[in-house]
C-alpha cells in the first residue's frame, strides 16, 4: 500500500515588508516625539482652553450649523436631484442652472451678498407677483438674523452638491429596474421610494457622509459673519492672549472629533445595509427553494387528473 507524499505548505516571505513596518513606526515614533514632547507646543494652555464653557458654546453652534444645514440640504439637493431627472426640458434646465450657478460661487461670497440682503431688498413679503397684493411683509434686516443668513448660505450652497450626489446614485441604478418598476405600474413617488432609492443609498452613502464631513468644516466660513462659532471663537481668545497654536489645535481637535463620528456613523450604517442585503439575499434563495418543488407537484397532480 503506497502512502502518497505529504507536502508542507510553506508561507511566502517578505523581507521588504518588515522593512516597511519598521520604517513606518520610526516615522509615527519621530512625529509623536516631535508634536507631544515638544514644549513650543504648549499642551498645557489646549488642555486649559479645550472644555471653556466659551469652546463649547462656540461647539454647539457649530453642530447645530452642520445638523440643520444638512437636513435642509438633503430636502433642497433631492428635490434638484428630482428635477434634473424630469422629462420636461424646462424643469431640466432651472434644477442645471441652480446647481451650476451655486456649485460656481464660493461660499464666502454668497454669505456676504445674503449677508447685505437688506441693502438690495428693504423688504421680504408674500404676495401676488406683478400685483400690489401683499399678504405678508417684513424688514429683511429682522428677518435673516446671523443664524438664519448662514443657515441659508450653507443650506443653498451644499444643496447644489448634495443634488449631484443623490442623482449620480439614482443614475447608478440598473436600468432594467426603472423599466420593470414601470411595468408593474407602480406609480412614481412609489417607484422611486420602493425600488430605485433602496438600491441607489448605498452608492449614496460614501458621497453623502464625505459632503457633510466637509458642511462641518465649512461653518468655520461663517466667521465673516462674526457669528460665534467654534473657529470664531477660537479667533476671539487667541487675539487676546496671543496663545494662537494652543488654541488652533484645541478647535482642530473638536474638528476631527465631529468628523469622526460621521465617519463611524457611516461605517455603522453600511454595515446595516449590507447585512440587510445578505438577510434579503437568503430569504430569496429559501423561497426560489419552497417555490420550485412545490410547483413542480402542482403540476404532477393536474396532469394526473
Amino acid at each position: 500500500m503506497s502512502s502518497e507524499p505529504t507536502y508542507k505548505i510553506v508561507a511566502k516571505k517578505h523581507p521588504t515588508r518588515y522593512l516597511g513596518v519598521v520604517v513606518s513606526l520610526f516615522i509615527v515614533a519621530v512625529l509623536i516625539e516631535s508634536v507631544f514632547f515638544n514644549p513650543q507646543w504648549e499642551w498645557s494652555v489646549f488642555r486649559q482652553w479645550f472644555f471653556e464653557p466659551a469652546i463649547l458654546s462656540g461647539l454647539y453652534l457649530t453642530l447645530k450649523l452642520t445638523i440643520f444645514a444638512m437636513l435642509l440640504s438633503f430636502v433642497f439637493g433631492g428635490i434638484l436631484a428630482m428635477m434634473r431627472l424630469s422629462s420636461s426640458w424646462l424643469v431640466r434646465s432651472v434644477a442645471w442652472l441652480y446647481i451650476w450657478l451655486f456649485r460656481s460661487l464660493p461660499l464666502i461670497v454668497v454669505l456676504i451678498i445674503l449677508y447685505n440682503f437688506s441693502y438690495l431688498y428693504e423688504h421680504i413679503g408674500l404676495g401676488i407677483p406683478f400685483t400690489d397684493i401683499s399678504f405678508a411683509s417684513y424688514k429683511t434686516i429682522n428677518a435673516l438674523d446671523q443664524f438664519t443668513t448662514a443657515l441659508i448660505g450653507l443650506a443653498i450652497v451644499q444643496s447644489a452638491y448634495t443634488a449631484e450626489v443623490i442623482r449620480g446614485g439614482i443614475v447608478a441604478v440598473d436600468q432594467g429596474q426603472f423599466e420593470a418598476s414601470a411595468a408593474l405600474g407602480l406609480s412614481w413617488w412609489r417607484r422611486t421610494t420602493r425600488i430605485i432609492l433602496p438600491q441607489a443609498i448605498r452608492s449614496i452613502l460614501p458621497a453623502i457622509v464625505n459632503e457633510c464631513i466637509s458642511l462641518s468644516k465649512g461653518t468655520a466660513i461663517v466667521y465673516v459673519l462674526a457669528m460665534p462659532e467654534l473657529f470664531y471663537t477660537v479667533q476671539m481668545i487667541y487675539n487676546r492672549n496671543q496663545e494662537v497654536i494652543p488654541l488652533l489645535m484645541v478647535a482642530a481637535v473638536w474638528y476631527i472629533i465631529i468628523t469622526s463620528v460621521f465617519a463611524v456613523a457611516q461605517y455603522y450604517v453600511e454595515s446595516l445595509l449590507a447585512r440587510s442585503e445578505r438577510k434579503s439575499s437568503v430569504s430569496l434563495f429559501a423561497w426560489l427553494k419552497w417555490a420550485k418543488p412545490n410547483k413542480i407537484s402542482q403540476v404532477g397532480v393536474s396532469h394526473e387528473s
